[in-house]
């Protein structure tokens, strides 16, 4: 599971749960593999991501590196910044773990990059 599709989680869905994000991540396996670099597409990407949940998703897990906590300025035009915002969003999977709702303590798990989000009828 990439972050970017952390970002994008949430278990509000859940009986009882009225915003269930960000989700905490408990990861087991993570890898990093390559993903061509489109400039574009990052720059089009970042204003609909939490930066903040980002930075700490990735912090959790140990590979914030030198992503800055705070969007720069002008993040459009600064190449630097765009590759470490592409490597966070898109060459950083995890493989193994379990996303967590931050309110009712509900494990969901993720396997071979997969998050399972499926709820039992109980949780509906």
């Amino acid at each position: 599971m990439k972050l970017i599709t952390h970002n994008m989680l949430t278990s509000k869905c859940m009986k009882g749960v009225t915003v269930g994000y960000p989700l905490k991540i408990q990861a087991v396996d993570v890898k990093t593999s390559e993903v061509e670099f489109n400039p574009e597409f990052i720059s089009r990407l970042i204003p609909k991501v939490d930066w903040n949940v980002l930075c700490g998703a990735a912090e959790s897990i140990g590979h914030l590196d030198d992503l800055p906590k705070e969007l720069v300025e002008n993040y459009e035009s600064d190449v630097e910044f765009l590759k470490k915002a592409h490597r966070v969003l898109l060459e950083i999977d995890i493989v193994n773990g379990e996303l967590i709702c931050p309110e009712t303590g509900r494990k969901f798990p993720i396997n071979n990059g997969i998050p399972n989000m499926l709820l039992n009828e109980d949780e509906v």
